[in-house]
């Protein structure tokens, strides 16, 4: 059976990068915190993804009723049910995906969920084939081509990065890397921020090495989203009076 995602394995650096990222993400999920407080870690987990993706889409974290920000919250709090939809019906999710973030961002209601008629179907449908198909490929790897592919795509021409994220977030609880949706891969993305869009568009240009680097790129991501779970782990242990710091500003163009 051709299995396309299992060849990205061979990239330098990327097998070796994806063990990293699932050890770090393992590391979280045996955390004391989980056996008591997975529901308040998920929450916590959602709340800080929701505002560093905002912030990568360039919006801004701190106002409450910022557009970027509202629509990140949403689609960031569906994940866990997003990812039961979408090993049987991914375009459905993704459409989900597209509403709850674009919300507030368009002016014809009728865009929502819907791509662009200038939109690469032909790639899409492609895409969620082999992102829901059996695969040789680990679950971080599998994450990090959705994301790639939907930033390059630009499926629906609006919170397409807010989207993206959010897809990559489905798809590391869907191929039960995270189960818990307790690790926040959006945080790890923004302290990498410099490199995300140089990555992201290396990938599009669809070259090995631009590949390889997006994935090794997410896999850094998802041990720091990791690292920032565990934090929020500990607080959470440490009881009330103590508090996570939220997520660094970078605010750049929006994606």
């Amino acid at each position: 059976m051709d299995d396309p995602f299992a060849g990205v394995l061979t990239l330098t650096g990327v097998g070796a990068a994806a063990a990293q990222a699932r050890s770090s993400v393992d590391a979280l999920l045996r955390h004391r915190a989980l056996r008591r407080d997975a529901g308040r870690l998920a929450s916590e987990s959602a709340l800080q993804g929701a505002r560093a993706s905002a912030t990568l889409g360039g919006g801004d974290a701190d106002a409450v009723d910022d557009p970027v920000l509202q629509g990140a919250l949403r689609v960031t709090a569906e994940v866990p049910e997003l990812a039961q939809v979408w090993g049987r019906s991914p375009r459905q999710a993704l459409a989900r995906l597209h509403v709850l973030a674009a919300r507030d961002l368009v002016d014809d209601p009728d865009r929502l969920g819907r791509p662009r008629a200038e939109a690469d179907a032909v790639r899409l449908d492609q895409l969620l084939r082999l992102a829901t198909a059996p695969t040789a490929a680990p679950g971080v790897v599998v994450a990090a081509l959705v994301h790639g592919e939907l930033l390059a795509l630009r499926t629906f021409g609006t919170a397409d990065g807010v989207v993206a994220r959010a897809a990559e977030r489905v798809v590391l609880v869907a191929r039960g890397v995270d189960t818990k949706a307790v690790s926040v891969p959006e945080a790890g993305h923004l302290a990498l921020a410099r490199a995300y869009e140089p990555l992201a568009e290396a990938y599009a240009g669809g070259r090995p090495d631009g590949v390889g680097a997006w994935i090794r790129h997410c896999a850094d991501a998802y041990a720091r989203g990791a690292e920032v779970g565990l934090t929020l782990a500990e607080t959470i242990s440490a009881g009330p009076g103590a508090h996570a710091s939220g997520a660094p500003r970078e605010v750049g163009r929006r994606r």
